[in-house]
């Protein structure tokens, strides 16, 4: 009752503003699949056979079972999903480091152009994520997190990247992290990276917390209130929701999955973080972000897609199988599911690598092009949007840019890309400044 006049009108004009502008977009839910490090394009979804020598692959391209359509030789599971995939082959931007290009296509937007460090730190006056946007603007039930990161937050020698994060949105809104509970090559990440990694799995006195949460609750009723602690407070009453309700923790249990299913995702981390994400987005998970990797973090840069060097045997050998197998299994899953349609699932990366073959048989960073791809939730399978040239160097056709990517999720998933959201000086901006792409 005490509200002032002015104070009424602006929260009547933030309503207004914040209000979700709904468009026709069929997905209720999306997948994030992130190649961290640069996936290349050159070895997966845009192969040139006939470039010269020291930039053609080594890799010979494959059909798939759409006519036209070809891909490098060890994605041939993805190869025989080609129909429900719409490859981009004409993204570019300017930022060759790795945090960067990685907030760009995790945000939507550029880096801070005043910016000159290759990493750059989660704070709390950048862009938020495309995962806590969603989680922004797609609530979700009780006890269900808004935004899942699996298996682990990204770093760059040893630095937390931004990009991730719920920026000037506020922490309510940064998306918690999961340890994937099962899969070769895990290792000690929540002790060494310096991000909270919720472990679901872990020994828990389910009476004792109920006893506990009793407990604080009546010890701080007078010494504090909601907004003094409200992003401490989120988080803690949903890890106890999480911890006693069944939905997220009976998804989090991967013996629970037909174990011919989990099988078919295969018995890495990489696979079963992508079986999980599809557990969760089942359980009410607006949006689910996975790095998909062949193993941890602390493996080093082997289990990544950085690949300066040996670049040909760590695709054929270990990279692309994971990759290839998750993500073939996931669309097969989801299909048989009956929740393709409605599940929009993005593939995603830093950059691309360089048309150039290094001395160290490896490919180096390259934002010029590359190549994403999107499958379900109203996308339109098998096509290809945009080209690169002969080399694979530059786009050719149908330029578009990170934001353009953005705008087509947020339209997929019934949000308009001017849909307005307010920082924490409650300036308007809009979700995006992209064009949506016509890929359904």
């Amino acid at each position: 009752m005490g509200l002032s006049l002015p104070g009424w009108l602006q929260l009547q004009q933030q309503a207004r503003a914040d209000k979700l502008a709904v468009t026709g977009g069929k997905a209720k839910q999306c997948i994030v699949i992130y190649c961290w490090g640069g996936i290349s394009h050159h070895e997966t979804f845009d192969i040139k056979p006939e470039a010269p020598q020291g930039i053609r692959s080594t890799f010979s391209p494959i059909d798939t079972v759409v006519p036209g359509i070809r891909v490098g030789e060890h994605i041939p599971l993805l190869a025989a999903q080609m129909d429900k995939l719409a490859v981009i082959r004409s993204v570019h931007h300017e930022s060759s480091a790795h945090g960067k290009g990685m907030f760009y296509n995790l945000t939507g937007h550029a880096p801070p152009a005043a910016t000159t460090a290759a990493n750059l730190p989660p704070t709390a006056d950048q862009w938020p994520s495309l995962a806590a946007v969603v989680s922004r603007l797609r609530p979700a039930p009780r006890g269900v997190p808004g935004a899942v990161r699996l298996p682990y937050p990204l770093v760059d020698n040893g630095t937390l990247q931004a990009g991730e994060y719920g920026g000037w949105l506020g922490i309510k809104y940064d998306p918690i992290v999961l340890r994937t509970p099962a899969g070769k090559a895990w290792g000690g990440v929540s002790r060494t990276l310096g991000s909270e990694v919720l472990d679901l799995n872990a020994d828990i006195d389910f009476e004792r917390i109920g006893s506990r949460t009793s407990l604080r609750k009546a010890l701080e009723q007078p010494v504090s209130t909601e907004k003094d602690f409200t992003g401490f407070t989120h988080f803690r009453q949903l890890a106890t929701d999480m911890l006693l309700s069944n939905g997220v923790k009976h998804a989090y249990d991967l013996d629970r999955e037909d174990p011919r299913v989990r099988e078919s995702y295969g018995d890495h981390i990489g696979g079963q973080s992508l079986l999980l994400a599809r557990r969760l987005v089942e359980a009410g998970v607006p949006i689910v972000q996975v790095c998909c990797s062949a193993g941890d973090l602390n493996g080093g840069s082997g289990d990544m897609w950085d690949t300066h060097g040996d670049n040909f045997n760590r695709l054929k050998n270990r990279l692309l199988p994971v990759f290839d197998q998750g993500f073939s299994s996931l669309l097969v899953d989801l299909e048989n599911r009956g929740m393709l349609d409605e599940t929009l699932v993005v593939m995603l990366t830093d950059f691309g690598r360089t048309p150039k073959i290094n001395g160290n048989a490896g490919r180096d960073h390259y934002p010029g092009v590359y190549s994403l791809v999107m499958a379900g939730g109203g996308i339109q399978g098998g096509q290809v949007y945009g080209s690169s040239d002969s080399k694979a160097a530059v786009p050719h056709d149908r330029p578009c840019r990170p934001e353009d990517i953005h705008a087509t999720i947020y339209d997929c998933l019934g949000i308009s890309p001017r849909t307005v959201i307010h920082d924490g000086l409650d300036r308007p901006f809009p979700v995006s400044h992209g064009r949506i792409l016509p890929l359904t």
